[in-house]
C-alpha cells in the first residue's frame, strides 16, 4: 500500500463549484522522488468518472486550469500528477533518471490508478462519490504521448521495444492534445538527439480517443508541417475522432493557464472554448455520463457559420 500525505491546501472555487486539493503525495521509493498529484472535483454529484491528465514538458500539476476546472465543473474528478521533467522539481541534466523520464511518466499514471481509492480519500467530501471503474487518460504534448501509452501506443527503439505493452485495461478512452507523430527520417536532429523515445507506433492503439491538433502548430521537432500532429489519428485502429483547430499553435489558444500563456503567442479564447466544449462532450459520452453530449457537440460544430475547428471521425 502506498503511503499518503494529505494535501496541504484545499481551495473551493467560488464560481466553478469545484474543490482542488494539492499536493496529495504518493510514496514512490523506486522513483527517487515521491509522486505529487492535484485533485480537482465538483462539490456535488455522484458516480463521478475519473480523468487522468498528464502535463506537457516542464509543466506541473498546477497547470492547465482552463481545461481542468472546466472538466471538473462538468462532472469529472481530474487527477494531475507532477512528472519528473517538471521545472518545479529541478531535475539535474546529469540525473541518471533522465533517459527514463518517459517511462517514469507512464508509471506515474499507473501508480495513480493503483492508489485511486487513496487519492480520492484525500479530498474532503469526495469518498463514495467516484466511479473508479470509468477512467480516461488525457494529456497535452509530452503528456499526450504519455497518456497514449495507456491506450495502446508503443515506443520503438532506440529507447523502447515494440513488444513492450503499456496498455492499461482500467482506462477505457482518451483525449490526446497535440500528440507527437511518427519519427522515421523526419525528426529534426535536436529531437533525435534529445528525445530518442519519440519514436511511437500507433498500430495497436485501438482504444477510442479524441485527438486534437492545431493547423498552425509547426513543431521544431519535426521537418514536416502541422499534419505531423495527426499521425495517431491516421495510423491507429479503432474508433477515433480528430479535432483540427484553425489557426491554433501548440498552446491551442492558451489551455495552459489563465492570464499569462506559456508556450504560445497566439492567445485565442475561442479556441480554448472549443477545446473545453468538445473534450467535455466527448468525455461525457465516452465515459457513460450522457450519450447525447458528443453527438450534439458534433452537430453544433458542423452548423457553426464561422467555426474555430473541424471534426473528422472514423
Amino acid at each position: 500500500m502506498t503511503e499518503i500525505q494529505f494535501g496541504t491546501s484545499a481551495v473551493v472555487g467560488p464560481t466553478t463549484g469545484n474543490i482542488a486539493v494539492r499536493p496529495v503525495v504518493l510514496a514512490a521509493p523506486d522513483r527517487g522522488t515521491d509522486l505529487e498529484v492535484r485533485v480537482t472535483a465538483p462539490l456535488a454529484g455522484s458516480d463521478l468518472p475519473v480523468v487522468l491528465f498528464s502535463h506537457g514538458f516542464g509543466f506541473s500539476m498546477d497547470a492547465y486550469g482552463p481545461l481542468v476546472d472546466f472538466w471538473a465543473a462538468h462532472g469529472f474528478v481530474v487527477i494531475q500528477p507532477t512528472h519528473l521533467d517538471s521545472v518545479s522539481l529541478g531535475l539535474a541534466p546529469d540525473d541518471p533518471r533522465g533517459p527514463r523520464v518517459w517511462r517514469y511518466r507512464i508509471e506515474d499514471l499507473a501508480r495513480v490508478l493503483d492508489e485511486l481509492d487513496t487519492v480520492v480519500a484525500a479530498v474532503p467530501g469526495l469518498p463514495g462519490r467516484v466511479d473508479v471503474s470509468r477512467v480516461a487518460a488525457t494529456g497535452h504534448s509530452y503528456g499526450a504521448t504519455t497518456a497514449s501509452a495507456l491506450l495502446g501506443a508503443r515506443v520503438l527503439s532506440p529507447a523502447g521495444d515494440p513488444d513492450e505493452d503499456f496498455t492499461d485495461s482500467r482506462v477505457s478512452t482518451g483525449v490526446l492534445l497535440c500528440l507527437a507523430g511518427l519519427a522515421g527520417d523526419e525528426l529534426t536532429p535536436i529531437a533525435s538527439q534529445l528525445f530518442p523515445f519519440m519514436n511511437p507506433s500507433f498500430d495497436r492503439m485501438s482504444a477510442p480517443a479524441l485527438i486534437a491538433a492545431g493547423d498552425a502548430d509547426q513543431s521544431i521537432l519535426s521537418a514536416r508541417g502541422p499534419d505531423w500532429w495527426t499521425d495517431a489519428y491516421q495510423q491507429s485502429p479503432g474508433e477515433k475522432s480528430l479535432l483540427t483547430l484553425f489557426r491554433a499553435e501548440h498552446g491551442l489558444g492558451g489551455i495552459h493557464a489563465y492570464g499569462t500563456i506559456p508556450q504560445t503567442a497566439a492567445e485565442n479564447p475561442a479556441t480554448v472554448a472549443l477545446v473545453q466544449q468538445m473534450t467535455t462532450a466527448y468525455l461525457r459520452t465516452a465515459l457513460g455520463v450522457d450519450a447525447n453530449s458528443w453527438p450534439a457537440a458534433q452537430d453544433a460544430l458542423t452548423h457553426e457559420e464561422q467555426p474555430s475547428g473541424r471534426l473528422d471521425s472514423k
